[in-house]
């Protein structure tokens, strides 16, 4: 049975001037870090507004009928049996896999195979809403696993329960995650964590070896695998308790191994829409936005494919700052230089109030919009749907 070790050299990586200040960190007296924070105008007020004060907003608007609670029980969100390649190498193309939620499974040509926010369960927690569309499959269900790539430490996006299951089914996965993210995936049991700070990269290399392991499958692949990693910003934040909010870093992914790239927004936001105004209205393109992405663009893109949020949007002045529209998407789309695009962060939760099924409808309409063609270039696939590229 021939299973990969990995090793990983980090680096500081090509960054704009302005990433220098690392103004997103939090000092204490001393200089030291003791926090992370969206520092841009993209995140308007709420940088500044108390956990306990956001908490007693979204109530507030929940009793107003702001906030309203949206009908799943008639949702039907395409689904399809998923497909995995049958070995490591010898695939030209790069297949993508939507398990769901934010959970894509990615086998590169060159035989790496990578997981991104892997949440298997039909509820991430115990006040969590029942999921809509189940997980395409189990984490035993998986040929093989290299790496486990964490956009945040949300529930949603950070499961226990999953992160245990596949910490035992592959052992030697290696874990890439934001600053001071660690230590929550050590109590779950993985060995193998690199923690990264925005613009950092990183240099992979999976070697073959014939130790048996409980859970990889003999398949081949080549003796040796070369992977490129970058952690790069977005605009989100983390929380595993009340009493450590953003004390971890989020951030987004890009990973080149093959001759192929992808790109994994993660979560996040891209501009602050203030109650009551209209996004193709006068006056919606002057609101700040966030010019990491078009950062990311210029300095790690182009990227083959963009893995990109399009729900949990409504209504937009209470989730902008932290999760992206459709029309938001598209334009992360073309400032991150991603030649084609998958939707996620749909079908799986009503986390919001926008219909269940409606972020494929807007997404087309932002498309247009924009003028880009509705099909082809940044699609949605059914939950457990495969694609090449």
């Amino acid at each position: 049975m021939s299973v990969y070790d990995c090793t990983v050299t980090t680096q500081p990586g090509p960054a704009p001037d302005d990433a220098k200040a690392k103004t997103h960190h939090v000092k204490d007296k001393s200089g030291n870090t003791v926090g992370f924070v969206n520092a841009l105008p993209s995140f308007g007020r709420w940088k500044d507004i108390s956990l306990l004060r956001a908490g007693f907003i979204f109530f507030r608007y929940r009793l107003q009928g702001k906030l309203p609670v949206p009908d799943t029980s008639h949702a039907k969100i395409p689904t399809a049996p998923p497909s995995f390649l049958p070995r490591r190498a010898g695939h030209p193309t790069l297949r993508t896999t939507w398990i769901g939620h934010a959970t894509f499974f990615v086998e590169f040509p060159s035989g790496f195979r990578a997981l991104f926010d892997p949440v298997f369960e039909e509820k991430f927690g115990l006040m969590s809403p029942k999921r809509i569309a189940l997980s395409a499959c189990k984490p035993a269900d998986l040929p093989a696993l290299d790496a486990i790539f964490l956009s945040h430490n949300h529930p949603d996006h950070f499961s226990d329960a999953s992160l245990k299951e596949l910490i035992a089914r592959f052992p030697r996965v290696h874990f890439f995650v934001g600053l001071e993210t660690g230590q929550w995936l050590r109590q779950l049991g993985a060995s193998a964590v690199t923690e990264m700070e925005w613009w950092d990269d990183a240099n992979v290399t999976l070697k073959k070896t014939q130790t048996a392991t409980g859970g990889e499958k003999a398949d081949g692949g080549a003796d040796t695998i070369s992977v490129q990693v970058s952690c790069l910003p977005s605009q989100h934040g983390t929380m595993r308790t009340p009493l450590d909010k953003d004390t971890a870093l989020w951030a987004s992914w890009g990973i080149k191994s093959g001759g192929k790239s992808v790109w994994f927004a993660g979560d996040t936001g891209y501009r602050t829409v203030p109650e009551g105004t209209d996004e193709l209205g006068p006056g919606f393109d002057a609101l700040p936005k966030n010019h990491h992405f078009k950062q990311i663009g210029e300095f790690r893109g182009p990227f083959d494919l963009g893995l990109i949020p399009i729900g949990a949007y409504h209504p937009r002045f209470m989730y902008s700052p932290v999760h992206a529209s459709p029309l938001d998407a598209v334009e992360i789309f073309q400032d991150t230089k991603c030649k084609k695009a998958l939707g996620m962060h749909w079908g799986a939760w009503a986390l919001t109030s926008e219909p269940i099924e409606e972020p494929p409808e807007k997404l087309k309409e932002a498309l247009k919009h924009k003028g880009l063609p509705e099909k082809g270039l940044f699609d949605v696939m059914p939950v457990g749907a495969s694609r090449d590229d």
